[in-house]
């Protein structure tokens, strides 16, 4: 698995920004908006979306006042489980044949591999979100329209 960074970073920047920025009340955010605070393309990050929706992770509601939501709470939300939506190739081909690669290298290669794999089933979107906490981020707080007349 060796997590490809671009994909998994990604789908994890996603999932964040998402639960960050959709509040408690779970609303919807539009994919443009988490693109841009990404800094990324739409395009560019559109495949990563519908990996995530496909698996579950992500609600997708169409229409004009359409968006994305979390598929689950975010302390059910483990880093492997999005990391594993998004591999295209989730085991390393095994192509190196010679004597140091085959005994020593691609065995290490597998132990890393468990290594991480343990390590993102090990925390959960909840556990960033506190991260994000401890480092000083705040969440948007949007005050209900009171009309008085």
């Amino acid at each position: 698995m060796l997590l490809r960074r671009d994909r998994a970073f990604t789908a994890i920047a996603i999932m964040l920004d998402l639960a960050f920025h959709a509040g408690r009340a779970g609303e919807l955010v539009a994919g443009a908006e988490i693109a841009e605070r990404l800094g990324a393309a739409r395009r560019g990050v559109e495949p990563v979306f519908q990996a995530l929706s496909r698996a579950g992770m992500l609600e997708s509601v169409r229409g004009p006042r359409g968006g994305y939501r979390l598929g689950r709470r975010p302390r059910d939300l483990r880093l492997s489980d999005i990391v594993a939506c998004v591999q295209e190739d989730p085991e390393t081909p095994d192509d190196l044949v010679g004597r140091l690669q085959t005994a020593v290298v691609m065995p290490m290669w597998r132990e890393l591999d468990v290594e991480l794999r343990t390590r993102l089933a090990g925390i959960t979107i909840e556990d960033l979100l506190r991260r994000a906490q401890a480092a000083g981020l705040r969440r948007a707080v949007v005050e209900p329209l009171n009309f008085a007349i």
